[in-house]
């Protein structure tokens, strides 16, 4: 990777603290899930202490379900082996201000054991290892990850006691590129730009989406590891910022039964020298390279097995519906919003979009799961099928993964995971699948009472 200056230095963190503007500085990493989890230090102590030497969090923070519940079947974490601490490191290049929360600093941690040893498991560790193997090809990913959110004129304590049913959406209708739309909440969308810019993020545009209350704010492409980092940090400002304006918005991949919260996320590759790799010869049928043929056909083969690090949960997969824009079909294409795989741009901005995962992603599992597939395909020299012309929801393709337990299932007997991540990663998020499956088969659902309370 590519030096780069932090959003904030050491030194100005230094000279904040001593003015007395900066009192409090966030250290934090994204757990399964990809929330942030961390601590609140004293920003003296953080530049006395944690700065230099890290500081710790109980190892259960990998090994718990959705609402923090302890859970069995985890090697890293349990009752027999005491729940023991790992260690946080702060990454320094990822130090920023944090806008709305006045005299905020924060930092990303890499997570290891007291040893040294890094968290296998940790996602940005999961991350960091496959854009190692990247590198020894020379190459470096540049992504972009587009996510979509809901707005609800209730607060986040309003939608806990109601349930989260009957809610009232920011918008009645589509407001799909609608600017009287998005104007009707700018002033919140306005504060969620300025202060993501405000912590180093580089805002591109927001607009409106189909589902009402619906909404998308992208940002500028960047090195992938930044790119996962910063979708972090936005995720969790945005529901802060969100409960300070007295509104709720939600990421989940499947809110009703209208359109679903997607993640698009866009990736191309470049040399050691900062130069896309993905363009091809004039005479190419296709405009790509040979790099970006094989890369292509890793993302193709592996993406039923890989679909877990894309599509995460029992609600992902309630996404994949025909004609919802969100993908059934293993299939590419150009600019063809029915695949599975969208290839877009020309020249040095070519690039492929994965259409499958949705606002619950976790961005570091699933920009990882990119890679490894890619270089799948690189390292085996897949050859690339041809694109899809048309409807891929129509066409004889293989499907998608239809729920998380066939998702579960394919990346548990991967050859390929197993290669890519190794039989520990491949373990630990087979085992998040169950716990999630096991919760939620045991759950009671509205819709069994509805349909039985009375008439069964």
């Amino acid at each position: 990777m590519a030096d780069r200056t932090p959003p904030l230095g050491v030194e100005e963190l230094h000279a904040l603290v001593a003015s007395g503007e900066i009192d409090t500085v966030v250290l934090a990493f994204p757990d399964m899930q990809g929330r942030l989890q961390g601590k609140r230090f004293a920003a003296r102590f953080f530049l006395d202490e944690v700065l230099h030497h890290g500081t710790e969090g109980c190892n259960y923070l990998l090994a718990v379900d959705t609402e923090m519940n302890t859970v069995d079947g985890y090697a890293m974490s349990s009752w027999d082996r005491g729940y023991g601490d790992f260690a946080m490191h702060p990454d320094l290049a990822t130090l920023r201000r944090v806008p709305w929360n006045p005299g905020t600093a924060l930092a990303v941690a890499d997570l290891a054991w007291h040893d040294g040893t890094p968290v296998a498991a940790a996602p940005r560790q999961i991350l960091r290892r496959q854009l190692e193997r990247l590198a020894e090809h020379g190459l470096t990913a540049q992504v972009g990850t587009e996510l979509e959110f809901i707005v609800f004129k209730d607060t986040y304590e309003q939608a806990w006691d109601a349930g989260y049913r009957g809610l009232t959406p920011a918008n009645q209708y589509n407001v799909d590129y609608s600017i009287l739309g998005t104007g009707r909440i700018e002033p919140l969308l306005r504060r969620l730009r300025n202060d993501m810019a405000g912590a180093g993020l580089t805002v591109e545009s927001a607009k409106g989406e189909c589902n009402p209350g619906q909404h998308e704010i992208a940002f500028r492409y960047d090195e992938a590891l930044v790119t996962c980092d910063q979708h972090a940090v936005y995720k969790t400002g945005a529901k802060e910022i969100a409960a300070q304006e007295g509104v709720s918005i939600t990421f989940m991949a499947k809110y009703n039964e209208r359109e679903g919260n997607s993640c698009h996320i866009h990736l191309s590759l470049a040399d050691a020298d900062g130069h896309s790799v993905m363009a091809g010869a004039p005479g190419d049928p296709h405009g790509m390279s040979e790099v970006m043929r094989h890369f292509l056909a890793g993302q193709l083969a592996a993406l039923r097995e890989f679909a877990l690090l894309y599509a995460p949960g029992i609600n992902s997969y309630k996404r994949f519906q025909p004609g919802s824009f969100a993908p059934t079909a293993v299939a590419w294409g150009h600019d063809n919003r029915t695949c599975a795989l969208r290839v877009v741009g020309h020249g040095r901005s070519l690039r492929f979009e994965n259409r499958l995962p949705g606002g619950d992603v976790n961005p570091h599992l699933a920009v990882a799961g990119l890679v490894a597939a890619g270089l799948h395909g690189v390292e085996h020299k897949l050859p690339l099928p041809d694109p899809c012309p048309g409807n891929a929801y129509a066409a004889d393709y293989e499907h998608v993964p239809a729920t998380l337990r066939e998702a579960a299932e394919l990346w548990e007997n991967s050859a390929i995971a197993e290669a890519a991540f190794g039989a520990e990663v491949v373990a630990h998020y087979r085992n998040m699948a169950r716990v999630e499956l096991d919760a939620y088969d045991a759950a009671i659902t509205d819709w069994e009472l509805r349909r039985s309370f009375e008439r069964m």
